[in-house]
């Protein structure tokens, strides 16, 4: 039987757009009061009066999540507003190109910095509210890129490895202390993660690719988020992938 999330409270960073936002929205929707964070502020406003105008309950937090402090922060205020936080989604992430030879090494750490240790400094801050609680969720917005490599694709592949790898680890950690952690792998969606790609070949054929007919798209992504959450406490999705029905690659 599925369970409610009602008089839960959520925290989704990478919130401002794409899965994130879709996540916020789901989950408002399916009576979670939800935190949200990212460096927009004006998308996250925006968000929140999306979210009320619906009858929801959203509160903005901006904040970078590969700056320490301000990752903590997201949790800590999230906890300190609103009462708890009972889940935790990682959404915050970034696409760059490049393989090792040649590499820009300030891109490769970007991406790493934000796509994995950003999810550090959120799931390190806010396991502790859980376990005081007795319970909680962390899911992580991987990728299907966590599974294979590339040479387009090093430091990204690298860091949904990476994400993949310290997802299980922590499920392993904390699940006898019922939070269940899952992480949660997108094939082709339909977001902005093009935008922020700087090689302009290599931005072009990731847009391409996430507007394809038949891609994924990002509120999909977020009912799969809500029905893991749903699932009875014994049970732990802990990893799921999501594609087009027409990628049929391994």
């Amino acid at each position: 039987m599925a369970q409610s999330l009602a008089g839960k409270v959520a925290l989704v960073t990478g919130a401002s757009s794409g899965i994130g936002a879709a996540t916020a929205v789901a989950l408002a929707a399916a009576g979670a009061t939800v935190a949200i964070s990212a460096r927009r502020k004006d998308r996250l406003d925006q968000l929140v009066a999306q979210i009320e105008a619906a009858g929801g309950k959203a509160l903005a937090l901006p904040g970078d999540m590969t700056v320490e402090a301000d990752a903590v922060a997201a949790v800590e205020d999230t906890a300190r507003l609103l009462g708890r936080i009972d889940i935790l989604i990682n959404s915050a992430g970034i696409m760059q190109a490049g393989g090792i030879e040649g590499a820009d090494l300030d891109e490769y750490r970007k991406v790493v910095d934000i796509n994995l240790m950003a999810t550090v400094y959120t799931c390190k801050a806010a396991i502790p509210h859980m376990l005081a609680h007795g319970v909680g969720d962390i899911i992580n917005i991987s990728s299907l890129a966590g599974r294979k490599g590339g040479p387009e694709t090093n430091a990204y592949s690298a860091s949904k490895h990476a994400v993949n790898a310290m997802t299980n680890g922590m499920r392993q950690e904390l699940g006898d202390r019922n939070i269940r952690v899952s992480f949660l792998m997108p094939g082709a969606t339909e977001t902005e993660v093009a935008s922020g790609i700087s090689n302009p070949a290599w931005r072009e054929a990731i847009a391409k690719h996430v507007s394809k007919e038949g891609a994924v798209k990002a509120s999909e992504i977020a009912d799969t988020l809500v029905f893991m959450l749903s699932m009875p406490r014994h049970v732990n999705i802990s990893e799921i992938s999501v594609r087009p029905t027409i990628d049929t690659t391994a």
